[in-house]
């Protein structure tokens, strides 16, 4: 007797339907003729907000940004001394955002309207780290974004794109500085006198007559390196990192 109450009981209670109950706790807050609306005009503002941090970042002006450091990462802010290290170990630019050609992805105007909000102002006066071929410089492999936070220091916002080669800090060290350049040189025209054959000037070469001809392989590598160098308008890396100009 008292298993037919309970069978009863269980079966006199419908059971919930989580879409039903999601629906009436919309219809308490919005009607639905309104919800397209207003899910329409969040999205024109996250659009419009997106095309004016773009804006700022290509067409931007200088500017520091007073930011609350107790909000902020503290393994994200850089002074510029590493920033300058960075360009020159690896032959790369630090310059205005303005002169980045590459395209900024989502993810990095993710990060800047989140960090907007978070800090409750605009962010302004964009920096970037990349190679020369990605900034649209005046004519005389992983982008980094920051933003200028006053004192010679920046915030790290965003990096993407492809890493670096693992050879490119070998690769760039001869055009560091004039004293590895030089030094670059004289292992190459040592190389090349190595690679000559004894008895090309006499049946047994001496040590003088083989320094003599390090001598001139030298004088021949300085001479093509320099003639390229003025040719091109190269400079050496410690420079040119926040030239604004491509033949530096």
């Amino acid at each position: 007797m008292l298993k037919k109450k309970k069978m009863k009981l269980n079966l006199s209670l419908p059971r919930t339907n989580l879409e039903v109950q999601l629906h009436k706790y919309r219809e308490k807050r919005i009607s639905s003729e309104n919800i397209l609306q207003q899910v329409q005009d969040i999205f024109d503002n996250e659009t419009k907000k997106e095309d004016e941090i773009l804006k700022e970042i290509h067409n931007g002006d200088a500017g520091i940004n007073n930011f609350n450091l107790d909000l902020l990462e503290s393994d994200r802010i850089f002074h510029l001394s590493d920033i300058e290290k960075l360009c020159i170990e690896y032959r790369l630019r630090f310059l205005d955002s303005t002169y980045f050609k590459g395209e900024i992805p989502y993810e990095a105007v993710s990060k800047i309207k989140a960090l907007e909000k978070e800090q409750q102002l605009t962010l302004k006066g964009f920096k970037i780290v990349a190679p020369s071929k990605l900034f649209k410089l005046e004519n005389a492999d992983d982008p980094l974004l920051f933003a200028p936070m006053g004192n010679d220091y920046y915030y790290l916002i965003h990096k993407w794109g492809n890493d670096l080669q693992p050879l490119r800090k070998l690769m760039m060290w001869p055009f560091k500085n004039l004293e590895n350049f030089i030094g670059f040189l004289l292992l190459l025209s040592f190389l090349i006198a190595l690679l000559i054959p004894d008895g090309l000037f006499s049946p047994q070469q001496t040590t003088a007559q083989f320094f003599m001809v390090f001598f001139f392989a030298f004088k021949w590598v300085a001479g093509l390196s320099i003639f390229y160098g003025f040719k091109k308008g190269k400079n050496f890396s410690s420079a040119i990192w926040r030239s604004k100009y491509y033949n530096a």
